[in-house]
Formats: C-alpha cells, structure tokens, sequence
C-alpha cells in the first residue's frame, strides 16, 4: 500500500504563461518512505511525464527541463526508496521493489498511463515498470541505457565502495567524473569543463547518508538482474545517448532499441552521457517532440535517427 502527505505550492516561471503548482507528496513503499515532485501549469496536450533520473541524481535533478514540457502537461520527478531525500533501502530490495514503488506513485496521484523516460538507472527502473505494468506505459524514453552493465563499470564498483568506506571522497568524485564523462579528445562536448566541475562538487560535497546510499545502491547493482528479457509494451519509444557517450556508448544504446521490439534510436551531438545536463535545451525538445508525436528527423542537434526494428527482425 502507498499512503501520501502532500505539500502544494506556487511558483513564478518566466518561461511560461501563468503560474506553475508544484505539489510533493511524501509516499510510502513496503514501509519505505519516499518523496515525488509534480509541477504543472494545467496544459494537457499529452499524457503526464515521469522522469526517472540516475543514480547520482534526485527529484530536483531535472527542473531545468520543464519549461520546455510543462505546455504539453504536468511533470512529476521523483526520490525513490534508497534515494536522494528518501529513505534509505538496504541492497536487497532491487530493481523490481523500485519498479513497483514508481506504480505506487501513479496510483496515488491518479495518472492511469503516463509518457516515461528513465536515464541510465533510472532507464532500468523505467524499463522494468513497463514490463511489469504495460498497461500504464503511453510513451517510453531511455536515455544513456543499456541492456548489460560495462564490465569497466562493475570491475570499478569495489574500489569505489572501499573509498567511500575509507573517506576519501575527493579521489572518489574524481573517479566517478573521468567513468561518467567521456575523455579528452573523445570528441567536442559541449560544457564539457563545466559539467566536471559540477559534477565533482556535487559528489564531494554528498553528506554521510547520501554517501551510505551510494555505497548501498552499487551494492544493488551488483545483487540483482540490471536487465530481464521480458515482453515490453509496443508502444512508442525511443532511446538516445551522447554520440561521445563512452560510458554507455551508442552501440549498447542501439542494442537496447532493439530489445524494445522495435523503437527510434538517436545520439545527440556534441554530449557524452552528462547529455541532460551538457545539452538540457535540446534533449528537452526532444523530449517534447516525440511525446507530441512531431517528427525527430533531421533535427540539427541529433545525428539522423532511425527506427530499429525489434532484435528478431533487425539486420
């Protein structure tokens, strides 16, 4: 059972006609607190968006990309069980626990299908829900997904966890930039110095119990299925990365479009797997576009996307 407390407010947003309600609700799930975020302008244009974001990321991670949707219909982010300013879930509730809790959230604010899209964790979170509750799926975005995790990622989840074990977050942050971000002369990355910056204040300045999620969530990882070979709904989807994504490069992203029994796969210039944050402006009409149903070819930002049909019947 998901029970919720909710918290309403108003904001002004210059980049919109009128006022924008922003509601949270604190949720619980298999007695684990948790906490969603809804803004909306009262446009109903599409389904709702649920944004499920990564691991290092929380419900405020994705403001930045509301303007751009809030005229289509609201937008809910959330803080999962085990994440952000939720509580925290010990490693062996995995990827189905977080699955069902997303459910437990719609059922709550009364959203039947909404459009989802999940980034790298989140993107297996979003996955999952839809295998498991298709009927509730109108539109599915992966965002630097894959169907298997990097063997360089999982060979460097001990040395992270013993370094977070020992304190030594400034090693650590620097760490998780150089896997997350892709290398000098990758290829050009937009606000590539910037977003490392960023990115490693964000990990340095993580206080004790973020950090003890962090070690908790690699741990999860590593105890559960990242991807199962379920049945997905036909619905729309669409799956993209950073064409210098090296984390999750472009090759496994157009391995996982075609597990989705036929989806749109692009790249986007000029990013690598930071491309919510390095190219926030395009991915959000992205977004928007195809949850529109407007057409994403030869849009200047993206490199040519194609369809993939399913894994059977692809080439």
């Amino acid at each position: 059972m998901t029970i919720s407390e909710a918290l309403v407010g108003l904001r002004t947003d210059s980049d919109g006609p009128g006022p924008v309600a922003v509601e949270e609700r604190r949720l619980s799930h298999g007695g684990f607190g948790y906490v969603c975020r809804t803004a909306s302008r009262g446009a109903r244009a599409t389904e709702p968006f649920v944004l499920l974001g990564g691991s290092s990321q929380d419900r405020f991670s994705w403001v930045r990309h509301e303007p751009a949707l809030l005229g289509l219909g609201p937008v809910t982010t959330v803080d999962l069980p085990g994440y952000g300013d939720a509580d925290f879930l010990p490693a062996r509730y995995g990827i189905d626990f977080l699955a069902d809790a997303v459910r437990g959230m719609l059922d709550d604010l009364g959203l039947e299908r909404v459009n989802l899209l999940g980034a790298c964790f989140g993107g297996a979170v979003g996955l999952r829900f839809a295998q498991r509750h298709p009927d509730r799926v109108r539109r599915l975005l992966l965002v630097g997904m894959t169907v298997a995790i990097p063997d360089d990622y999982a060979d460097r989840v001990p040395h992270w966890t013993r370094l977070l074990d020992e304190g030594r977050t400034g090693e650590l942050a620097r760490d998780l930039v150089d896997r997350f971000m892709s290398p000098p002369g990758t290829g050009p990355v937009r606000r590539h110095a910037a977003v490392s910056r960023l990115l490693y204040r964000q990990f340095v300045e993580r206080g004790p119990d973020r950090l003890r999620m962090d070690v908790e969530h690699n741990t999860r990882l590593m105890s559960h299925d990242w991807y199962v070979p379920a049945p997905v709904p036909p619905v729309p989807a669409l799956v993209l990365t950073g064409e210098h994504d090296t984390l999750t490069p472009p090759h496994m992203g157009l391995q996982t479009a075609r597990r989705l029994g036929g989806a749109w796969f692009t790249t986007v210039k000029e990013a690598d797997h930071l491309v919510p944050v390095e190219r926030s402006d395009e991915l959000s009409d992205l977004i928007a576009r195809f949850c529109a149903d407007r057409s994403i070819r030869d849009l200047p930002y993206c490199n040519p996307a194609r369809f993939v049909p399913a894994a059977s019947s692809a080439n």
